[in-house]
């Protein structure tokens, strides 16, 4: 009786210690969490870039910028594109300044799309990148002569520009270029028009950067460190 009472005790100890060994291991056990985002709170749009440069440079003060930045893009056009014009005015009155001439003589010059102010500040005004599903995708590509005249200059029409932005496309030049390179382009590109060996005319046509990165082709796209 006395062994049957001793075998009994010592089978509830190990059945114990068995269960007490197991929710130990249980409790010890990392949980996968799941892991949701936290959309809660008040949410302010305080940038907005499409074109990159373009609100630095024709927006006359901080306060354009920042107004600019808040706008909905379908009302941008509408309210920022005078603005944009007369700011794109005045550079051209300052570099007239600069040349010696009168500001009445030195005008923004239809450029190598053939837009004219108002069209060029309206496009840019609104500030987000179009698609067109029938042409390459590009910011600008002046040498694609599409209908194989010779000629790759408006108002032949066979430039494909704003359709959108490719990684290798060198935005700040293209928008100098639409912005103050004229009918060719390289209306303001640091000319020596005397032959003395100096710049006579302003180099508004390229920031002098230029593109160093190698895009993957894979996503994201980042090109290996330099």
């Amino acid at each position: 009786m006395k062994k049957s009472i001793f075998y009994f005790t010592m089978l509830l100890s190990a059945t114990t210690l068995f269960v007490a060994c197991n929710n130990d291991d249980d409790s010890t056990m990392p949980k996968e969490k799941e892991m949701m985002p936290d959309f809660t709170g008040i949410y302010t749009q305080v940038d907005f870039m499409g074109r990159p440069g373009i609100n630095t440079v024709l927006s006359a003060d901080d306060a354009t910028k920042d107004e600019h930045n808040l706008a909905i893009p379908s009302e941008m056009a509408a309210s920022f594109q005078a603005r944009f014009e007369a700011r794109l005015e005045q550079y051209h009155d300052v570099y007239a300044g600069l040349l010696g001439a009168d500001p009445a003589d030195v005008n923004y010059e239809n450029n190598i799309l053939g837009l004219d102010a108002p069209t060029l500040t309206g496009y840019l005004a609104a500030d987000v990148l179009e698609i067109a599903p029938d042409l390459p995708t590009t910011y600008f590509n002046p040498g694609e002569d599409v209908d194989m005249d010779g000629s790759v200059l408006v108002p032949d029409g066979d430039e494909v520009a704003l359709t959108g932005r490719k990684l290798q496309d060198d935005i700040i030049d293209v928008s100098l270029i639409l912005l103050f390179g004229g009918e060719t382009g390289d209306r303001f590109s640091g000319q020596d028009t005397d032959g003395d060996g100096t710049a006579d005319l302003p180099r508004l046509t390229s920031d002098g950067v230029a593109l160093t990165a190698t895009p993957s082709d894979s996503f994201p796209y980042l090109g290996a460190p330099e």
